[in-house]
């Protein structure tokens, strides 16, 4: 992070202890590096890292944070898992025997190419017979190589492009240049590309358009006029303010500091900053904002605790705060605040004195106490687990603790209620906030200035105490997959991808996974061992993600409403293929069944179905329906099963028409849009519609049968449908006590009733996707942006 305009944080105020767990100032690189945990990460030493690191001059250049998602129970940091775990897939085949010290890994192979010699004289034909040998060469090189060596392929294809632009064969340089995108986009000489396209004459253009893939690369090179998007970088050259601001220029520069990226929260921080002024902010007030922050945050880092104090603390326990030394009903010490409890920090002979963990907090009152004749501002804290009360004398800072007691309190109580440890995260982010604020104004009205970040204590009185009994044992975790962003984000899909036991991964790559599409071409990996992140935000394009599937272990492909279908590595987290051969968005994939997929089906608005060889990623057929709108695309008992909107069409792999079911053929006889169906064997088909707040059921033998309705009390919209087990979930919004929220509707497929009304979400339920029939994942829309894991019975 470079600022300039900056002084130095003073370091000569003794004020309390903090550090901001959102701000990491840490440059990225193109692809991110694998976080465990996490996004949002505390710059401050763990007990884990504390009890571990040794004097060194270079400790405090040299810090690297340890980061966990917190758990409901107690925050810890995820433990390497058995290797017999149910969420990941055994290998047998490849698993061996790990006592030894070395891994046995084969080595890469290593591949020579000798280029031709040079013909002399260097005269015209020479050169030119040189070139024509070249690419000779290089053609029959390709020829030799395996199906799914993509990488050297792409090589060749780089070299051998080169090689024709130098015979001024600009179309075959194109056409090579082209096939870049299916076999390592990350060579891509974009520039080059661009001048060639610019250069060429209107023949050559011409000639080159009726080509679709060159009309299409044209394209794409003319409307981006400089590099290929990258992945936001968070670190960015930030200086301070020199004029007034309003409430868009703050939220800018506090976003550009690193402070905190959340809009709403910072909207709350500028009300707090401005309170009893005009609403702007002026240079000198942000300056001393960031100057205590950053001080803090520096004061956080010299922290150490006596080995005896971190016996009683979570190995990823951090102090958050510590107060001057005061006199309570437990002795004379500092209180102390991590995310999970208060303790005494005692003095003379330093030892813990445990006061109370959040979760077992039942009051929280600022009083006063006498002490001859003074009347001392006091702080009570009552246990459920103990009659006695804690008392704390802590004067001046008394008002400013039983604000952040009373949040990080409300916080526990939310994220247990609700099942979401993000209430945790959050709540400690309001309360490093409030501490900053009073440290900033330092006037009698700081105190009600920072209780306007008083977010989740005044929420607790506002929100439902619990979820329905129903919810409440189904619903088993809630994660938050846009932490690190500036506002919610609607999940646009969920993919969920066993695990696998390769010797030759790390043990991270080989955990099950959650993948999350959020808007934008943005996807976040989750570790769905322990619902921590592995990956935070890469982006594969710039539109809408409608589609994912695992096509096989090390390849994920992912369909875009910009009509690419993007190809990640799911050992690198890269993604460096993408297939452009659809003409408008992809709205669906399908795999065909088996351990190792030879095919996957591609679909797109058009109309356009295309067949896909998984090794070498060409297309091994296609054909187009007449009627286009193709929405999604599943394979059934060797058939395609196409929805095309108001129809779905069965076809054979080859495209050949064979039943017709219309929208019409419900009981309401209008026509209207397929939302989408779901195949039960080989007995049913599971389907809803636009409008209709019912779902609808047909019998495979017969089609053209009357289907059975399934109605959904207080359904106001359906989204999506999954068949689980011997259930199919539907996902939409409806009414529950007087509101729209996001409703999931859990139908047992036998006896075609609704078991189960689960309500989570405070939006729409988008997407729902299966974890090995254990658990169903619901995301939902952006007012929210939220992932509930639900336990299937």
């Amino acid at each position: 992070m470079q600022v300039t305009g900056c002084p130095t944080p003073s370091l000569h105020r003794k004020r309390g202890l903090f550090l901001n767990p959102y701000c990491v100032y840490k440059a990225k690189p193109r692809f991110p590096p694998r976080i465990s945990g996490m996004l949002v990460s505390p710059r401050r030493p763990t007990v884990q890292k504390m009890a571990s690191r040794r004097p060194s001059p270079l400790d405090i250049t040299h810090r690297r944070m340890v980061v966990s998602m917190p758990d409901l129970q107690d925050i810890t940091l995820p433990e390497p898992l058995p290797r017999n775990l149910s969420l990941r897939i055994s290998d047998t085949t490849s698993c061996r025997s790990s006592s030894g010290p070395v891994l046995n890994v084969a080595p890469k192979s290593t591949y020579t190419f000798k280029i031709p010699e040079v013909h002399f004289p260097l005269v015209s034909q020479c050169v030119q017979a040189y070139h024509s040998d070249f690419v000779s060469l290089l053609s029959k090189a390709m020829g030799l190589l395996a199906p799914d060596n993509s990488l050297l392929l792409a090589r060749y294809f780089y070299l051998r492009g080169l090689v024709q632009l130098m015979r001024g064969q600009l179309l075959s340089a194109l056409s090579d240049f082209q096939n870049l995108y299916r076999t390592d986009i990350r060579i891509f000489p974009d520039a080059l590309v661009r001048g060639m396209v610019e250069s060429m004459s209107v023949p050559e253009r011409t000639q080159a358009e009726q080509t679709p893939e060159l009309k299409r690369l044209i394209t794409q090179v003319l409307d981006k006029p400089g590099e290929a998007p990258k992945v936001d970088d968070p670190v960015k050259h930030f200086e301070l303010p020199k004029k007034h601001m309003q409430l868009g220029d703050f939220v800018k520069r506090v976003q550009e500091s690193g402070i905190v990226k959340d809009t709403s929260v910072i909207h709350r921080l500028f009300d707090a900053l401005t309170v009893g002024h005009q609403k702007q902010i002026d240079p000198e007030t942000f300056r001393d904002f960031y100057n205590c922050w950053k001080e803090t945050e520096a004061e956080a880092q010299e922290v150490s605790l006596p080995l005896l104090v971190m016996e009683h603390l979570d190995k990823n326990e951090c102090v958050y705060k510590l107060s001057s030394s005061v006199k309570t009903s437990r002795g004379v010490g500092k209180i102390a605040m991590t995310q999970k409890r208060l303790f005494l920090l005692t003095e003379g002979r330093p030892g813990y004195v445990d006061i109370s963990t959040f979760r077992d907090i039942e009051e929280v009152r600022s009083t006063t106490s006498t002490f001859f004749l003074l009347r001392i501002p006091t702080l009570k804290i009552r246990m459920a687990s103990r009659k006695e009360v804690f008392e704390a004398n802590l004067k001046s800072e008394c008002d400013l603790w039983h604000l952040m007691v009373k949040e990080m309190w409300a916080g526990k109580k939310l994220a247990e209620e609700h099942k979401d440890p993000q209430y945790i995260q959050q709540a400690l982010t309001n309360v490093l906030l409030m501490d900053a604020v009073v440290g900033t104004l330092r006037s009698p009205g700081a105190i009600y200035a920072a209780s306007k970040l008083s977010y989740f204590d005044k929420m607790k009185s506002e929100m439902p105490t619990a979820f329905p009994m129903t919810t409440a044992e189904t619903l088993k975790h809630k994660i938050s997959p846009w932490v690190g962003e500036t506002a919610p984000q609607a999940v646009d899909v969920l993919l969920y991808t066993p695990g696998h036991l390769d010797p030759a991964e790390k043990a991270e790559d080989a955990r099950p996974k959650l993948w999350c599409a959020l808007s934008g071409g943005k996807v976040t990996v989750f570790d769905a061992s322990s619902w921590t992140v592995h990956q935070h935000c890469f982006k594969v394009g710039t539109s809408k993600v409608s589609c994912m599937v695992m096509a096989e272990q090390s390849q994920l492909w992912i369909g875009c409403e910009d009509s690419v279908i993007y190809i990640i590595n799911t050992h690198s987290m890269s993604c460096n293929k993408q297939l452009t051969d659809h003409r408008s968005a992809v709205t669906g994939l399908a795999v065909q069944d088996g351990k190792k997929p030879s095919q996957v089906f591609s679909c797109s608005l058009d109309g356009t179905v295309l067949a896909w060889n998984v090794s070498t990623l060409q297309v091994t057929s296609r054909f187009q329906l007449p009627s286009g709108g193709l929405t999604s695309i599943s394979l059934h008992s060797g058939h395609l099963w196409c929805c095309t909107g108001d129809s779905i069409l069965v076809l054979t792999l080859q495209g050949t028409f064979c039943q017709e079911l219309r929208s019409d053929q419900t009981p309401s006889n209008t026509r209207t849009s397929f939302v989408g169906f779901q195949l039960f064997h080989e007995e049913q088909l599971w389907a809803a519609c636009v409008g209709h707040s019912e779902v609808y059921v047909w019998s495979l033998k017969d089609l053209a049968r009357p289907p059975q309705t399934v109605p959904l009390q207080d359904c106001s919209q359906i989204h999506c449908l999954l068949l689980v087990k011997r259930q199919i979930w539907v996902g939409g919004r409806g009414l529950s006590q007087g509101k729209l929220k996001g409703k999931i509707y859990v139908i047992d497929v036998q006896r075609k009733t609704v078991e189960k009304e689960l309500v989570a979400h405070a939006d729409t339920v988008r997407t729902l996707c299966s974890a090995e029939d254990r658990y169903v994942l619901s995301g939902s829309g952006g007012e929210e942006g939220k992932i509930a894991i639900w336990q299937v019975e």
